[in-house]
This record gives structure tokens, sequence and C-alpha cells, in this order.
């Protein structure tokens, strides 16, 4: 008995299989705090995930185009923080994150604020969640931050100066099939036929008028009035855009710049306004005013150049400024040192009777409005050309290069010269002016977003 005894005692001593299940038991405690703070982190990581993801939305949305913030930034004539905003992104955080549990929101601190010309917005926040292993080690909870940071760019203020060429040229027939009209109700005239001094409905433009014929005012007039709409249409804030419209004057007794609409950013009463505008009257052929020189380009420029004041940053207080020249680019007055009569590269000839100059405009004039940071959107009205003895003589040598340096219309090169690079259209009312003024505006703002 004793013998088995000592035998077991020594295998016993010798045996080191127990050793494992030792080791296992010391090895547990720290697999499973090992295990347990990885459990702990990945629910923290996940509720930090979604809080994330609320402050995004919220620091986004506070700013969005719609929101509350968007539209007080836009009344704000200076910078600083905008309460609303505050209040709005709060609301957001809160809306996204109502279905989170498992932990507890120690702060959230949004701020909303306007800086010059964009929106900021921030979303900060720090939260806890209790832990459920790491409180082995200690740790009893575990503690979450984040932000998040948002900008939206304010559309900018841009205000439009409509100049619009209103002298008897304009009183063209719009299309061909308007001038084969005209020419048979006038016997013959289809170009620069409004004559005043005629009764009450005879006058050649009266007939036009009467008889459905188009003249290119007419499509003119209805051009200016959708550019209306399309402005009210596209602008974000109420005064965004203000609209001011020119024209060459009434009446040849009274040729100068004349304001139709003074700059505003009531663009209804602006779309009244371009329903009045009309083609200038003149007392019959070589009147006592003006012997027909009735596009004074050497005056109406300087004269708009000193309408317009100086442009801004395009904020609400400070707008860009633009200047839309709607004309059929042919100048028609008293030969002077700047007019193209006078510029000694060309060769363009004088009606000497009365020291009459007709010519394409001189880019000169607009160069010097441009170089004051105005851009100039110039939206050439091409000429259907009648068979009429005057255009033949004084105006066709320049479409078709006859008179002045270059084998192409000097009327349109220098209409392209005076515009600001890709402001340029050169359309025939068969084209759409309208069509051609809309996308003339809507590129207009397109730039000014990118300038600025």
């Amino acid at each position: 008995m004793r013998a088995a005894f000592r035998i077991f005692s020594r295998r016993f001593a010798r045996d080191q299989r127990g050793n494992v299940a030792v080791i296992f038991a010391l090895c547990c405690v720290p697999l499973i705090t090992f295990v347990g703070c990885a459990v702990d982190y990945s629910r923290a990581t996940q509720v930090r995930s979604k809080l994330q993801a609320a402050a995004d939305a919220a620091s986004v949305g506070a700013i969005a185009k719609a929101s509350p913030a968007f539209a007080a930034a836009g009344t704000m004539t200076s910078d600083g923080s905008i309460s609303v905003g505050v209040t709005d992104a709060k609301n957001i955080f809160d809306a996204n994150r109502a279905n989170l549990t498992g932990y507890t929101l120690d702060s959230v601190t949004p701020t909303v604020v306007k800086s010059g010309s964009t929106v900021n917005s921030t979303v900060s926040f720090t939260a806890t969640i209790n832990t459920m292993f790491l409180g082995l080690i200690g740790k009893t909870a575990l503690t979450m931050s984040g932000t998040s940071t948002s900008t939206a760019n304010m559309p900018l203020y841009v205000d439009f100066y409509l100049l619009l060429d209103n002298s008897p040229s304009m009183g063209v027939a719009a299309t061909p099939t308007d001038i084969t009209n005209m020419q048979a109700k006038t016997g013959g005239c289809a170009f620069a036929c409004h004559d005043t001094s005629k009764s009450a409905g005879t006058s050649n433009y009266d007939i036009a008028k009467a008889n459905g014929i188009t003249t290119r005012i007419d499509v003119v007039r209805q051009a200016s009035a959708n550019l209306m709409d399309t402005a009210q249409n596209t602008q974000t804030y109420t005064n965004q855009f203000r609209m001011a419209i020119y024209d060459f004057g009434a009446a040849s007794a009274t040729i100068g710049l004349r304001s139709l609409f003074s700059l505003s950013s009531s663009l209804t009463s602006a779309k009244t306004a371009a329903g009045s505008i009309d083609l200038m009257a003149v007392a019959g052929q070589n009147d006592s005013y003006t012997a027909d020189k009735d596009t004074p380009f050497t005056t109406i420029f300087p004269a708009i150049n000193s309408a317009i004041a100086s442009p801004g940053t395009g904020t609400s207080a400070s707008p860009l400024k633009y200047l839309f020249f709607v004309s059929d680019g042919v100048a028609d007055e008293t030969n002077s040192s700047t007019t193209m009569c006078s510029v000694s590269s060309a060769s363009y000839p004088l009606y000497t009777p009365t020291n009459r100059c007709q010519s394409p405009i001189n880019p000169a004039l607009c160069t010097t409005i441009k170089n004051r940071g105005i851009k100039i959107a110039v939206l050439y009205t091409t000429y259907q050309p009648p068979t009429d003895n005057w255009y033949n003589t004084w105006i066709s040598p320049f479409n078709a290069g006859t008179w002045g340096p270059s084998p192409n219309s000097k009327i349109a090169q220098n209409m392209q010269s005076c515009a600001s690079p890709g402001f340029y259209f050169e359309v025939s009312p068969t084209q759409g002016i309208s069509d051609a003024m809309n996308a003339l505006f809507k590129k207009a703002v397109a730039d000014a977003r990118i300038s600025g």
C-alpha cells in the first residue's frame, strides 16, 4: 500500500499536463479585457460615426440655398453671426440623431457666420459612452468628439444696363418676308423709313404696324421684356439683379442718351418699361435737327459711361456692372476726330453734303468703359439686306469688305471688339434675338460667379 502511494506521488510530481489549465486561467484575464476593449471601442466608433454624419448634415443643411440662414445672409449689409442659422443647424443635428441610443451628448456647438460673399457653418459636438469591459481596467467611459465645416458662396449682386439702339435703321423690316411685305406697302422702302412728318397713320412705320410687319425694334422690345422674366426666374434674392434701360432718344429733336427705366431691382416694373421701347421719331428726310445723323455713338457711349457707377465686388452694397448693348453696329453722325471716318487706317467715305459719317462703331468707345472694370455684352443684330439704294451705296460695302482694311464684315469685327471676351453674339431676328439676349444674361451671371 505504501509502495503504491509512493509510486503515485512520484508520478503526480512528474506530470505537467495540469499546467495548461493554469496558464489558460492566467491568460483569460488579459484576453477577455482585450476582446472587451475591442467591443467597447467598436460601439464608440459606431456612435461617433453616426453623430459625425448628423453634424455633417447640420453644417451643410444650415447654409443650403433654401435655408433660413442663406436667406438672412442676403439681407445683411455687413459680416456677422446668423442666429437663425445656429438654431436651424441645432435642429438638423437633433433630427439626424433622434434614433441613436447608448450614449450621452455632452455638448453641440453650431456657428453660422456671413463673411464677405460666403456663408460658413461649423457644428462641433462631444459625447460620452459608458463601457462594459474597459471598466475591468478602470476606464468606465469613453469620450468622443467631432467637427463639420461647410461653406456656401452667396450669389453675386449684378447691375445690368441695357443700351438699346432705337435709331431709324432699327426700323428695318426684321425678316426677308417682312422686307418684301414692307416694300410692297411703302412703294419700295424697307430701310430706315420712319418718317413722322407725314400725317398720323401714313408714315412707313405706321404702315408696318398696321399690316403686321415686324421690324427690328419690335423684336428688341419683346426680347427686352423676356429678359426681365429670365432675370426674375434666375435670381436667388429678390434684389439680386437690378436693371436700367436706355435708348438713343425719343426723337431726333431730342437725340441723346435717354433713360427709359432707372436702375431698380423691380424687374416687373422693368418689364413694363421695356414694353415702351420704340423707334426714334424723325421729322422727315434731312430734318432740321440732325439731317438724318441719328446714331451718334460718339456722344451716346460717353454718356452711358457717366451713367454707370464704378463696379464693385458683387455684394449687395457694391454690385458688379454689366452693359448690354443691342445694335446693328453702324454709326450715323457728324464726322469728328472720334468717328471711324476720321481714322487714318481706314478709308470710310463721307456723305459730304452734310459731313455725314456712316461707319462701323469705333471700338475705342467701348474700351474706355471696359477699362473701368465694366463688362460689355454685345448683341449684334445683323442686317437683313433690303434692295434699297442707300443701303447698297453706304452700308453694304462694310459688310462686303469693299471699305476698310479687312476682307470680312467690318461691322461685325468692330462690334466683337466692342464686347468683353466671350460676350459677343451675332444674330438675325430669324435666329432669335430673345434667345440670344437670355443667353448673354445667363453667361454674365455665370461669369460673375467665376470672376467673383
